[in-house]
């Protein structure tokens, strides 16, 4: 994939890439599973605690309330000393503390030195087994979500922004179609007892698998696993998932702002992998889209961790132009290299320099007590040894093994396409007239253009059908649940 002349930053996501098969995290539901990893000469020691419960348990009419409820796990006071007092106690920004909260599960995560760990411990364990739930960290993380909701995610996020709303066209009346933290209508109806409620049905001991990596003592693990078994028994039952809409065509939703810093984002649902193989050959396919074709493009890979994981996934590559970047034209190179990649797949060159670069990837992380528990903990969840068994993996894949996967999983012709960017109406008419976009605004051409290949593009045919094209106003969304004009939120739910 080439770049136009200027830089235009390609960054590619593989939405889930770790399927979570069902009944396997510990053999008793109603118990919390232990994964260890004893590095002893280690002076780290990384703690994990993943919840199965992540945004997509949203009750209806209340998205944002998971969010809310673990945001006052980590950064709420706990019963006996408000979060003041717990910060006098240990620097917990100094440890990495945070949360991470993804569609069907939520990590508490944290790494600390050795001689930190006797201070650090108990403020964590209190933070999540005993929260305060008290009114002013209520009021002050509600306000903060209010906030991000109403103005900040769609006044001056764009590069969030995108992603977001092509979560939402995806997963129209699904429950991966809502943002994590919620709506304004939503979050605004938000009580401290729904937050209360919500943790006593969800923080039980089948919800949780804790991870222990480094350097710890010996007797650690007890004293965590004692601690975390004082919760009630219980386990949330899987979330039914139905498949995601199927897409019409190219979908277009262009969001309608004042920005001087335009952003796209093109993807599609892939369903669920059937192999480990699938897996890896997807990463290869991120790999290629992301990597820099010649000096003046970029990107980097962007892969979502193994534990955090979703049953259903997406494809996707986000786009931002720089200034004075033709978007017609972005879209259009875009589609077309994806259309070249499923029909005519990678050639053996690129094959081999995107393989090697990802066991390079994973030589570099090996070092890591964190990620190897991440791996760790990826075992439990999906089966397979994600730091082991990768080498043997991308070692036997063959050329044609990734090119057949790559074209049973990439679409080119069904795909939504957000754009953010002001004129609107002016890229909708180029859109749906056909004719050649430069690769400008200026309708000049750069220097270094190969001829051939951008007249190519700039002709590219999108075969866009009008009723296929929305224009929406960024400030429409997120006030209520769903896609502005767009039908109902996803199906009920208790």
């Amino acid at each position: 994939m080439r770049g136009t002349g200027a830089k235009a930053f390609i960054l590619v996501f593989l939405a889930g890439i770790a399927a979570w098969p069902a009944c396997n995290i510990a053999p008793d539901p109603d118990q919390l599973a232990l994964e260890l990893l004893p590095i002893p000469d280690n002076p780290e020691i990384a703690v994990r605690v993943l919840l199965k419960v992540g945004a997509a348990e949203d009750p209806t009419g209340k998205d944002g309330l998971c969010c809310l409820t673990w945001r006052m796990l980590s950064e709420g006071g706990n019963r006996l000393r408000s979060l003041e007092d717990l910060a006098g106690a240990f620097d917990l920004d100094a440890a990495g503390f945070g949360l991470r909260l993804e569609k069907e599960v939520a990590v508490f995560s944290a790494v600390v030195r050795k001689g930190d760990l006797a201070a650090f411990y108990p403020v964590f364990r209190d933070m999540l087994l005993d929260p305060g739930f008290r009114a002013d960290d209520f009021d002050r993380l509600k306000a903060e979500q209010l906030f991000f909701v109403r103005t900040a995610l769609a006044g001056n996020m764009d590069e969030q922004l995108g992603p977001e709303v092509l979560n939402l066209n995806l997963y129209r009346d699904h429950p991966y179609g809502r943002t994590d933290a919620g709506t304004v209508e939503t979050v605004e109806g938000l009580t401290l007892e729904d937050v209360k409620a919500f943790y006593r049905e969800h923080f039980v001991r089948g919800n949780i698998v804790i991870g222990l990596a480094g350097g710890y003592p010996a007797d650690f693990p007890a004293k965590v696993r004692s601690d975390f078994e004082k919760l009630p028994a219980g386990f949330t039952p899987r979330l039914p998932l139905p498949r995601p809409r199927a897409l019409q065509g190219l979908e277009f939703v262009l969001v309608e702002k004042a920005t001087a810093t335009p952003a796209i984002s093109i993807g599609f649902p892939i369903g669920r992998t059937k192999s480990e193989k699938a897996e890896w050959v997807l990463r290869i396919a991120a790999a290629y889209f992301n990597e820099a074709a010649d000096d003046e493009s970029a990107g980097r890979a962007d892969f979502t961790e193994p534990t955090l994981a979703r049953r259903q996934k997406n494809f996707s590559v986000r786009i931002r132009p720089n200034l004075g970047d033709n978007i017609h034209f972005l879209i259009r190179r875009t589609l077309r290299e994806l259309r070249n990649v499923t029909e005519n797949g990678l050639s053996a060159e690129r094959f081999q320099s995107l393989r090697t670069a990802l066991l390079g990837l994973l030589d570099r992380d090996a070092s890591s007590p964190e990620t190897r528990l991440i791996r760790q903990m990826a075992v439990r969840n999906d089966g397979f040894d994600f730091s082991a068994n990768a080498r043997e993996i991308l070692a036997g894949l063959t050329l044609k093994d990734v090119n057949k996967i790559i074209r049973k999983y990439l679409r080119a012709g069904n795909a939504a396409v957000i754009v953010i960017a002001p004129g609107a109406s002016d890229l909708r008419d180029a859109l749906l007239s056909g004719a050649p976009s430069p690769n400008s605004n200026s309708g000049s051409t750069s220097a270094n253009d190969r001829p051939g290949e951008d007249a190519a593009i700039r002709l590219y045919p999108l075969a866009v059908k009008p009723e296929n094209i929305r224009i929406i106003p960024a400030g429409e969304f997120f006030l209520k649940p769903g896609t502005p004009g767009l039908g109902a939120p996803p199906a009920e739910r208790k």
